[in-house]
């Protein structure tokens, strides 16, 4: 009997390798009203949370404190420029829709992000993966974002899980998913998550 019922991934870092994307439009995006932002700050301070808050944060530490109002304007444009970046090239490994194929026989299986879905469902239907995947939870569609466990328990709650595992690479992402009360297993890069996925279900 496996022991997992479910597979719960978050998006970027683990399916695909699409933060230094994110970062790169919303850079040009404040950039044109006068906010750097530097790729270490987004890595350590950004990544795992939704656009929302991410722009709350950064409004409440400009000097002096900008109106978060102003940076979230940019938000439709850097969507636009995001989906120019991504939907002719999905950025997934080669490998990964077989690797997704075979474990949809056995598990169900969602992915849990801070993105909001009509951000990432494009690029999972233009990379033909959506298909593998039962249910997404994306931005806005919990009660609370990451780290708090809502996300994972509402996707596991659309599966009929109880015992899933979650994979993620944030700090807020595995707080979350350890929340929830599942076992989770960090991801170090979306080129390393077959390998180590496989190892920890005893598949490799």
């Amino acid at each position: 009997m496996p022991l997992f019922d479910a597979l719960l991934f978050d998006f970027d870092g683990v399916l695909a390798d699409t933060e230094p994307d994110h970062w790169v439009c919303w850079r040009e995006m404040l950039a044109t009203i006068g906010i750097p932002l530097e790729w270490d700050y987004y890595r350590d301070r950004c990544i795992g949370l939704p656009d929302d808050a991410m722009l709350r944060m950064m409004a409440g530490e400009c000097d002096p404190p900008r109106d978060v109002g102003d940076l979230w304007q940019l938000y439709p444009a850097k969507q636009k420029l995001f989906q120019q970046k991504t939907l002719g090239a999905p950025p997934f490994a080669p490998e990964l829709a077989g690797l997704l194929e075979r474990l949809h026989q056995e598990y169900k299986m969602a992915v849990v992000t801070a993105c909001i879905r009509e951000e990432i469902e494009p690029l999972l239907k233009a990379g033909g993966l959506r298909g593998y995947f039962d249910s997404m939870v994306c931005a806005g569609e919990a009660a609370r974002h990451k780290p708090a466990p809502d996300p994972y328990l509402l996707a596991a709650e659309r599966l009929g899980a109880r015992t899933a595992l979650v994979l993620e690479d944030s700090e807020a992402g595995m707080a979350s998913g350890r929340a929830a009360g599942f076992e989770v297993l960090q991801i170090r890069n979306p080129k390393e998550m077959p390998r180590q996925l496989l190892n920890r279900l005893g598949l490799e």
